[in-house]
Protein backbone atom coordinates (compact mmCIF):
# COMPACT_ATOMS: atom_id res chain seq x y z
CA UNK A 1 0.00 0.00 0.00
CA UNK A 2 1.70 3.91 -0.97
CA UNK A 3 2.39 5.57 1.53
CA UNK A 4 0.03 8.92 2.12
CA UNK A 5 0.38 12.04 4.01
CA UNK A 6 0.35 13.24 6.90
CA UNK A 7 3.11 10.48 8.27
CA UNK A 8 5.52 11.10 11.35
CA UNK A 9 8.96 11.80 10.75
CA UNK A 10 11.60 9.60 12.51
CA UNK A 11 13.92 12.46 14.86
CA UNK A 12 17.55 12.48 16.55
CA UNK A 13 18.60 13.55 20.05
CA UNK A 14 21.39 16.07 21.28
CA UNK A 15 24.60 14.48 21.94
CA UNK A 16 27.80 16.38 23.07
CA UNK A 17 30.41 13.93 21.75
CA UNK A 18 31.08 12.69 18.34
CA UNK A 19 29.99 9.18 18.46
CA UNK A 20 32.61 6.39 17.05
CA UNK A 21 31.05 3.42 17.51
CA UNK A 22 31.44 0.54 14.66
CA UNK A 23 28.43 0.37 12.59
CA UNK A 24 27.79 4.16 12.37
CA UNK A 25 27.04 6.51 9.24
CA UNK A 26 27.11 10.55 9.42
CA UNK A 27 25.52 12.99 7.73
CA UNK A 28 25.73 16.82 7.90
CA UNK A 29 22.73 18.46 9.72
CA UNK A 30 21.26 21.31 7.41
CA UNK A 31 19.11 23.75 9.43
CA UNK A 32 16.30 23.86 6.95
CA UNK A 33 12.63 23.08 7.05
CA UNK A 34 11.76 19.70 7.59
CA UNK A 35 9.80 17.73 4.78
CA UNK A 36 8.46 14.70 3.38
CA UNK A 37 8.06 14.24 -0.31
CA UNK A 38 5.14 12.06 -2.33
CA UNK A 39 5.17 11.58 -5.58
CA UNK A 40 2.22 10.00 -6.06
CA UNK A 41 0.41 8.62 -9.76
CA UNK A 42 -1.51 11.88 -9.12
CA UNK A 43 0.75 14.50 -8.85
CA UNK A 44 3.27 15.71 -5.61
CA UNK A 45 2.62 16.68 -1.84
CA UNK A 46 5.07 18.28 0.07
CA UNK A 47 4.24 17.65 4.17
CA UNK A 48 6.08 19.56 6.75
CA UNK A 49 6.92 18.08 10.09
CA UNK A 50 4.15 18.68 11.53
CA UNK A 51 1.43 17.26 8.95
CA UNK A 52 0.79 20.88 6.97
CA UNK A 53 0.41 19.86 3.59
CA UNK A 54 3.26 22.86 1.99
CA UNK A 55 2.98 21.95 -1.56
CA UNK A 56 1.73 25.19 -2.62
CA UNK A 57 4.56 27.23 -1.10
CA UNK A 58 7.82 24.95 -2.70
CA UNK A 59 6.31 25.40 -6.77
CA UNK A 60 10.11 24.93 -7.60
CA UNK A 61 10.13 21.84 -5.69
CA UNK A 62 6.63 20.19 -6.63
CA UNK A 63 7.97 20.44 -9.92
CA UNK A 64 11.39 18.56 -9.63
CA UNK A 65 9.48 16.19 -7.45
CA UNK A 66 7.36 15.25 -10.80
CA UNK A 67 10.74 13.51 -12.05
CA UNK A 68 11.02 10.69 -9.24
CA UNK A 69 9.24 7.45 -9.74
CA UNK A 70 5.41 7.24 -8.95
CA UNK A 71 5.23 5.35 -5.63
CA UNK A 72 8.34 7.70 -3.86
CA UNK A 73 8.55 9.32 -0.90
CA UNK A 74 11.33 10.75 0.37
CA UNK A 75 12.30 12.58 4.29
CA UNK A 76 14.82 15.37 3.38
CA UNK A 77 15.64 19.17 4.54
CA UNK A 78 14.49 22.43 2.43
CA UNK A 79 16.98 24.46 2.05
CA UNK A 80 17.47 28.33 0.41
CA UNK A 81 21.43 29.16 -0.02
CA UNK A 82 22.09 32.62 -0.54
CA UNK A 83 25.69 33.72 -1.35
CA UNK A 84 27.31 30.49 -0.55
CA UNK A 85 25.49 30.29 2.72
CA UNK A 86 21.92 28.24 4.02
CA UNK A 87 19.64 30.93 4.55
CA UNK A 88 16.64 29.84 7.61
CA UNK A 89 15.38 33.03 7.17
CA UNK A 90 14.65 33.13 3.48
CA UNK A 91 13.56 29.09 4.13
CA UNK A 92 10.72 30.37 6.21
CA UNK A 93 10.15 33.50 4.15
CA UNK A 94 9.66 30.33 1.50
CA UNK A 95 6.93 28.64 3.31
CA UNK A 96 5.26 31.19 4.70
CA UNK A 97 4.44 32.21 1.45
CA UNK A 98 0.49 32.17 -0.38
CA UNK A 99 0.11 30.48 -3.42
CA UNK A 100 -0.36 33.82 -5.18
CA UNK A 101 3.15 34.92 -4.16
CA UNK A 102 4.93 31.70 -4.20
CA UNK A 103 5.71 31.92 -7.51
CA UNK A 104 7.57 34.52 -7.30
CA UNK A 105 9.18 33.90 -4.27
CA UNK A 106 10.63 30.41 -5.76
CA UNK A 107 12.60 32.34 -8.85
CA UNK A 108 14.36 35.30 -6.81
CA UNK A 109 15.06 32.80 -3.65
CA UNK A 110 15.06 29.02 -5.08
CA UNK A 111 15.16 25.98 -2.59
CA UNK A 112 16.81 22.95 -2.57
CA UNK A 113 16.15 19.69 -1.19
CA UNK A 114 18.76 17.40 0.68
CA UNK A 115 17.35 14.03 0.73
CA UNK A 116 18.29 12.41 3.73
CA UNK A 117 16.19 9.10 3.66
CA UNK A 118 13.66 7.42 1.38
CA UNK A 119 10.09 5.91 3.20
CA UNK A 120 8.94 4.32 0.15
CA UNK A 121 10.06 3.71 -3.64
CA UNK A 122 8.07 1.63 -6.05
CA UNK A 123 5.24 1.90 -3.60
CA UNK A 124 7.06 -0.46 -1.14
CA UNK A 125 6.93 0.89 2.18
CA UNK A 126 10.95 0.93 3.12
CA UNK A 127 10.96 2.09 6.71
CA UNK A 128 11.43 -1.56 8.21
CA UNK A 129 14.58 -1.55 6.19
CA UNK A 130 18.04 -0.85 7.12
CA UNK A 131 19.65 2.15 6.89
CA UNK A 132 22.00 1.19 4.91
CA UNK A 133 19.58 -0.57 2.69
CA UNK A 134 17.75 2.72 2.77
CA UNK A 135 20.74 4.85 1.61
CA UNK A 136 21.84 2.56 -1.47
CA UNK A 137 18.21 3.07 -2.79
CA UNK A 138 18.38 6.63 -1.86
CA UNK A 139 21.22 6.95 -4.15
CA UNK A 140 20.06 4.94 -7.15
CA UNK A 141 16.52 6.77 -7.00
CA UNK A 142 18.96 10.19 -6.92
CA UNK A 143 21.53 9.32 -9.15
CA UNK A 144 19.83 10.69 -12.41
CA UNK A 145 18.01 13.47 -10.83
CA UNK A 146 20.17 16.12 -9.82
CA UNK A 147 19.43 19.73 -7.80
CA UNK A 148 17.29 20.97 -7.24
CA UNK A 149 16.83 17.45 -5.14
CA UNK A 150 20.03 15.74 -4.35
CA UNK A 151 20.97 13.18 -1.43
CA UNK A 152 22.78 14.81 1.80
CA UNK A 153 26.32 13.86 1.68
CA UNK A 154 27.14 10.08 4.12
CA UNK A 155 29.82 9.33 5.26
CA UNK A 156 30.93 5.76 7.67
CA UNK A 157 34.19 7.14 8.02
CA UNK A 158 34.34 9.26 11.97
CA UNK A 159 37.45 11.24 11.12
CA UNK A 160 35.77 12.70 7.57
CA UNK A 161 32.64 13.06 9.79
CA UNK A 162 34.87 15.08 12.51
CA UNK A 163 36.29 16.96 9.61
CA UNK A 164 32.81 17.74 8.14
CA UNK A 165 31.96 18.75 11.91
CA UNK A 166 34.95 21.35 11.49
CA UNK A 167 34.96 22.83 8.63
CA UNK A 168 31.42 22.91 7.17
CA UNK A 169 30.04 25.62 9.66
CA UNK A 170 31.39 28.00 7.08
CA UNK A 171 28.80 27.48 5.14
CA UNK A 172 26.12 27.40 7.55
CA UNK A 173 25.89 23.43 8.41
CA UNK A 174 26.04 23.51 12.16
CA UNK A 175 26.52 19.61 13.28
CA UNK A 176 26.11 16.24 12.18
CA UNK A 177 22.91 13.44 11.94
CA UNK A 178 24.15 10.15 13.56
CA UNK A 179 22.92 6.91 12.67
CA UNK A 180 23.30 2.77 12.82
CA UNK A 181 23.42 1.13 9.77
CA UNK A 182 21.32 -1.48 10.86
CA UNK A 183 18.80 0.87 12.10
CA UNK A 184 14.83 0.87 10.39
CA UNK A 185 13.24 3.71 10.03
CA UNK A 186 11.49 4.72 13.42
CA UNK A 187 9.05 7.26 12.85
CA UNK A 188 8.23 9.63 16.06
CA UNK A 189 11.05 8.08 17.85
CA UNK A 190 14.87 10.27 19.04
CA UNK A 191 16.63 6.76 17.28
CA UNK A 192 19.14 9.04 15.61
CA UNK A 193 21.93 11.38 16.90
CA UNK A 194 22.77 14.82 16.37
CA UNK A 195 26.14 16.54 17.17
CA UNK A 196 25.99 20.89 17.16
CA UNK A 197 28.54 22.85 17.76
CA UNK A 198 26.80 25.03 20.34
CA UNK A 199 23.39 24.91 22.11
CA UNK A 200 22.41 28.49 20.21
CA UNK A 201 20.93 28.94 16.93
CA UNK A 202 18.80 30.89 14.50
CA UNK A 203 15.04 31.42 14.77
CA UNK A 204 12.57 33.13 12.36
CA UNK A 205 9.99 35.75 14.75
CA UNK A 206 6.38 34.97 13.37
CA UNK A 207 4.74 37.03 15.95
CA UNK A 208 4.64 38.21 19.86
CA UNK A 209 2.67 38.10 23.04
CA UNK A 210 1.91 41.38 24.79
CA UNK A 211 2.52 44.54 23.38
CA UNK A 212 3.99 45.12 20.10
CA UNK A 213 5.85 47.98 21.79
CA UNK A 214 7.23 45.83 24.46
CA UNK A 215 6.64 42.41 23.74
CA UNK A 216 6.07 39.86 26.42
CA UNK A 217 7.21 37.01 24.36
CA UNK A 218 8.38 35.94 20.97
CA UNK A 219 6.59 33.55 18.66
CA UNK A 220 9.46 31.76 16.84
CA UNK A 221 10.17 28.80 14.37
CA UNK A 222 13.13 26.74 14.74
CA UNK A 223 15.39 25.33 12.11
CA UNK A 224 13.30 21.68 11.29
CA UNK A 225 10.61 22.07 13.49
CA UNK A 226 7.80 24.13 11.48
CA UNK A 227 5.32 24.52 14.83
CA UNK A 228 5.76 28.01 16.13
CA UNK A 229 7.25 27.91 20.01
CA UNK A 230 6.63 30.82 22.45
CA UNK A 231 9.94 32.14 24.17
CA UNK A 232 10.68 32.72 27.53
CA UNK A 233 10.50 36.13 28.50
CA UNK A 234 12.20 38.53 27.37
CA UNK A 235 13.88 40.86 29.67
CA UNK A 236 13.05 44.47 29.89
CA UNK A 237 16.45 45.54 27.23
CA UNK A 238 15.12 43.24 24.88
CA UNK A 239 11.62 43.83 24.98
CA UNK A 240 12.37 47.78 23.95
CA UNK A 241 14.74 46.13 21.00
CA UNK A 242 11.75 43.84 20.30
CA UNK A 243 9.51 46.42 19.98
CA UNK A 244 11.38 48.71 17.96
CA UNK A 245 12.27 45.53 15.02
CA UNK A 246 8.94 44.89 15.48
CA UNK A 247 6.84 48.00 14.78
CA UNK A 248 7.80 48.68 11.03
CA UNK A 249 6.25 44.96 10.19
CA UNK A 250 2.78 44.84 8.68
CA UNK A 251 0.69 43.52 11.73
CA UNK A 252 -0.83 40.19 10.89
CA UNK A 253 -3.76 37.90 11.99
CA UNK A 254 -3.78 35.88 15.42
CA UNK A 255 -2.79 31.93 16.17
CA UNK A 256 -1.88 30.09 18.70
CA UNK A 257 1.24 28.69 19.91
CA UNK A 258 2.72 26.31 22.65
CA UNK A 259 4.92 28.57 25.66
CA UNK A 260 6.42 25.84 28.04
CA UNK A 261 4.14 24.96 31.44
CA UNK A 262 1.42 27.11 29.94
CA UNK A 263 0.45 25.34 26.95
CA UNK A 264 -1.43 26.98 24.16
CA UNK A 265 -1.38 30.92 24.31
CA UNK A 266 -2.24 33.83 21.48
CA UNK A 267 -0.18 35.88 19.83
CA UNK A 268 -0.15 38.49 17.22
CA UNK A 269 1.49 37.29 13.78
CA UNK A 270 4.04 39.07 11.80
CA UNK A 271 5.99 38.88 8.50
CA UNK A 272 8.82 36.27 8.99
CA UNK A 273 11.61 39.27 8.13
CA UNK A 274 13.15 39.11 11.61
CA UNK A 275 15.88 36.54 13.15
CA UNK A 276 16.92 36.16 16.86
CA UNK A 277 20.02 34.06 17.98
CA UNK A 278 18.33 31.93 20.71
CA UNK A 279 19.22 29.02 23.22
CA UNK A 280 17.20 25.93 23.80
CA UNK A 281 17.27 24.08 26.81
CA UNK A 282 15.55 21.68 29.08
CA UNK A 283 13.71 21.23 32.42
CA UNK A 284 10.47 19.95 32.84
CA UNK A 285 9.87 21.92 29.18
CA UNK A 286 12.01 22.51 26.16
CA UNK A 287 12.71 25.90 27.10
CA UNK A 288 13.51 28.81 24.24
CA UNK A 289 15.19 31.66 25.28
CA UNK A 290 15.85 34.51 22.71
CA UNK A 291 19.66 35.87 23.27
CA UNK A 292 19.42 38.42 21.19
CA UNK A 293 18.12 39.67 17.71
CA UNK A 294 19.92 39.37 14.41
CA UNK A 295 19.83 42.15 11.88
CA UNK A 296 17.96 41.84 8.80
CA UNK A 297 17.38 43.91 6.43
CA UNK A 298 13.32 43.49 5.47
CA UNK A 299 14.50 44.48 1.59
CA UNK A 300 16.27 40.89 1.52
CA UNK A 301 12.84 38.86 2.15
CA UNK A 302 9.45 39.10 0.63
CA UNK A 303 7.98 36.78 2.82
CA UNK A 304 4.07 37.91 4.35
CA UNK A 305 2.04 36.53 6.51
CA UNK A 306 2.80 34.12 9.47
CA UNK A 307 3.62 30.72 8.88
CA UNK A 308 4.33 27.63 10.57
CA UNK A 309 5.72 25.75 7.75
Amino acid sequence: MNLRPPLKVALAQTVGTLPREPGLAYEPKFDGHRMVMFRQADGVVLQARSGRIVTAAFPDLAAAARELPDGTVLDGEVVVWREGRIDFAAVQGRAAATPGRAPGLAARLPASYAAFDVLAAGGTDLRPRRYAVRRERLEELLAGLGPPIQPVPMTTDPELAATWYETLPGIGVEGLVVKRLDQPYKAGTRAWRKLRHTDTRDAVVVGFTGSRQRPASLVLVLPDDDTPVVSSPLPPALRARAGAALTPLTPGGTGTAMAPGLGEVPYRSVPPELSAEVATGTTRHTVTTVLRLKDTDPGDDDGGGAGDG
